[in-house]
């Protein structure tokens, strides 16, 4: 396992780098990461390139053993590039430029735009493509799938359209443009959606186009600067990190041609004391591993309390920045660089802390960054090992735009029940895979398909041959809601899933920051609010009825036997306790592999390899805990984590 930084040696006197260095050295850093934001260092003006200074850093990391990781400058193009092409920054929805100052504003769809990109790239791959001490390229930084409506977008998002229909009158049937006559009758009216109406006003169909459309865009971007490195630096890996923005590119497809997924973790800073908070941020590092299903980096690590964006938050506790890291470790990366060396003291981030202090001197977080690099070191034996899940959670982009186009009720989003029931599987201490809805789930046990929104018949009859073979399927409410232009099934909910289902919803009922009391059939009683399914059973057993309502003694969660398999429906979005029975019966009725009796703040992931098993178990908890794993007792001091390694007599079969 290895540990790095993010360094700017542009930002710094060269009479600390050499400082910098050696106490990189001296603490176990491997990696560091640069250049993300230098272009107008590395071009300052227009042709005229000056890699001296990098060169400089690069081999005063390299003579101390620390490797690479240079980045291409693309977000931020220098200010004479803006001076001589004043419309290449992103048109804002309203039809003004974004103005300079800040960084990311460029089009990537702009022609000037494309060809200094390439040019820098080509330039910088061209110089370093020999250089042995570059282990890995970044493309530009936290790349989203923009919404920028310039001239230059709207001509391709025309082109996009065309390509995907072909004739106006197959856009206008998908669209459905009829209403409020606004059928197309040319291709210039395929337009982008000015205006500053709520998404939810405009046409869904055609919305959630744009958002595959500015997805798709950044995707072609990242392709083409990899193609170049590619093609210049064969041997070293390239990637590029994303985080989870409001406007996310779909990160499955974006790392196709990327050689690893890298990812920007900045878990809370003061971890919520509600335990059915606990594992929200697992989630996330389970869906970074998910996106390849082998090992990501984290290319910038939370090492201080945040602040630029919003004002400054909280300081990690003590043994967060240990905690957290290895937690990282734990869900699949086997890299974690952390964001960033040294707090800096010019720019609109120098509250968003790093390791060090504006005060330049090592402290509190810096010495327990000291002791995670010893402990990353020690854990060399895990580094390649495999994750292996018995179970996964689906994710579509296509439904997160749409949940954002169209809110269901105030306050519930995409993410809300995928992370619930990833909370309680994480709460039976099992590996879980978030994968794409458009993956082959053979190898699991269990698939949770949290609502399927937007028609997939691919995904759809995955999951049924899924269920008929044998397999167990946890579905929810507002699944079989649309087609796949995002306009609504005229049909009984959930659609195509019903004869899976065993039921079908009558009504449903957006009751909002409303609550409803849900009844198992043990007595036990729960709450659900936000969107309630009024369940009419045809062959499925009802294991919970609504207990207030109009519709009080109707079935609100079921279980259906489909083939071989058994299919659950959970159709109120319910606490999170509701999630934790029906993941219990559904895990045990599967047969997957769990551990029982976990204290709810203890995260246990299981890493195999080697002829090993590594137990990493974590305390994500300001208070002393234990419990007992695999017969042992496992005591853990706030935020701790301890690794237990057994012999893997099955890693063989399992691995294969």
């Amino acid at each position: 396992m290895r540990i790095g930084v993010d360094y700017y040696p542009e930002q710094w006197d060269r009479e600390l780098w050499i400082k910098d260095a050696d106490l990189m050295k001296k603490t176990g850093v491997r990696l560091v990461r640069m250049a993300e934001f230098a272009w107008c260092r590395l071009e300052p003006r227009e042709g005229e390139f000056d890699f001296a200074w990098l060169d400089e850093a690069v081999r005063m990391f390299a003579d101390r053993g620390i490797g690479v990781v240079l980045c291409t400058p693309t977000s931020c193009p220098p200010l004479w590039f803006y001076e001589k092409y004043p419309d290449a920054v992103m048109t804002e929805q309203d039809g003004q430029r974004t103005r300079t100052g800040i960084r990311g504003h460029r089009c990537i769809n702009h022609p000037a735009v494309r060809r200094h990109c390439q040019r820098i790239v080509e330039e910088m791959t061209a110089h370093y493509a020999e250089d042995p001490a570059v282990v890995a390229w970044q493309l530009d930084n936290e790349l989203e799938a923009y919404f920028c409506f310039c001239d230059h977008c709207a001509e391709r998002f025309r082109d996009w359209v065309k390509n995907r229909y072909g004739t106006l009158e197959a856009v206008n049937r998908a669209y459905g443009n009829v209403v409020w006559s606004g059928e197309y009758s040319s291709w210039e009216q395929v337009r982008l959606p000015f205006g500053h109406y709520p998404s939810a006003w405009l046409n869904p169909a055609y919305m959630l186009d744009h958002s595959r459309f500015a997805s798709d865009r950044a995707i072609e971007f990242v392709r083409w600067q990899a193609a170049i490195i590619h093609e210049r630096c064969p041997a070293v890996p390239v990637t590029t990190n994303v985080w989870f923005s409001e406007h996310m590119p779909d990160f499955y497809k974006e790392f196709e041609d990327l050689d690893f997924i890298s990812y920007d973790n900045y878990p809370a800073a003061r971890p919520p004391r509600e335990d059915a908070a606990y594992f929200s941020h697992a989630f996330r590092l389970d869906m970074m591993r998910g996106v390849k299903r082998r090992p990501f980096w984290v290319m910038e690590q939370l090492s201080g309390g945040l602040g630029c964006w919003a004002p400054m938050g909280r300081m990690p506790e003590p043994g967060l920045i240990r905690g957290y890291s290895l937690q990282a470790f734990a869900h699949g990366a086997d890299t974690v660089l952390h964001f960033r060396w040294r707090t800096a003291n010019i720019g609109a981030e120098m509250h968003w802390h790093g390791l060090i202090d504006h005060s330049n001197v090592p402290g509190r977080r810096f010495n327990e960054f000291a002791d995670l690099c010893k402990t990353a070191d020690a854990l060399g034996e895990a580094r390649g090992t495999a994750i292996l899940s018995e179970a996964a959670i689906l994710f579509s982009f296509d439904n997160e735009y749409a949940f954002k186009i169209q809110p269901q009720t105030e306050g519930y989003s995409y993410l809300e029940q995928p992370r619930r029931l990833h909370r309680a599987m994480a709460g039976l201490g099992m590996n879980v895979d978030v994968i794409s809805s458009g993956e082959d789930l053979s190898g699991y046990r269990i698939v949770c398909a949290p609502e399927m929104y937007v028609g997939d018949a691919a995904a759809a009859e995955r999951l049924h041959s899924f269920a008929r073979e044998g397999g167990t399927v946890i579905l929810t409410a507002r699944s079989g809601v649309k087609d796949k232009y995002n306009n609504a099934v005229m049909a009984p909910l959930p659609g195509v899933y019903r004869d899976m289902v065993g039921a079908y919803v009558s009504e449903y009922d957006p009751i909002g920051r409303d609550t409803v009391s849900v009844r198992f059939s043990d007595g036990t009683v729960l709450s659900a609010g936000q969107l309630c399914d009024i369940l009419e059973p045809e062959g499925a057993e009802t294991l919970a009825v609504y207990d207030g309502e109009y519709f009080r003694g109707k079935a609100a969660v079921t279980r259906h036997r489909y083939g071989k398999g058994t299919v659950y429906y959970i159709g109120a979005v319910g606490e999170q306790a509701m999630y934790d029975r029906v993941v219990s019966e559904a895990v045990k009725e599967a047969g997957a592999e769990y551990i029982p009796g976990l204290p709810p703040s203890v995260e246990v992931t299981v890493r195999r390899g080697k002829g090993k098993k590594f137990y990493f178990v974590f305390n994500l908890s300001p208070r002393e805990t234990a419990t007992d794993i695999k017969g042992r007792r496992v005591s853990l001091a706030p935020y701790e984590m301890k690794i237990i390694t057994e012999d893997d007599r099955e890693g063989a079969a399992a691995q294969k």
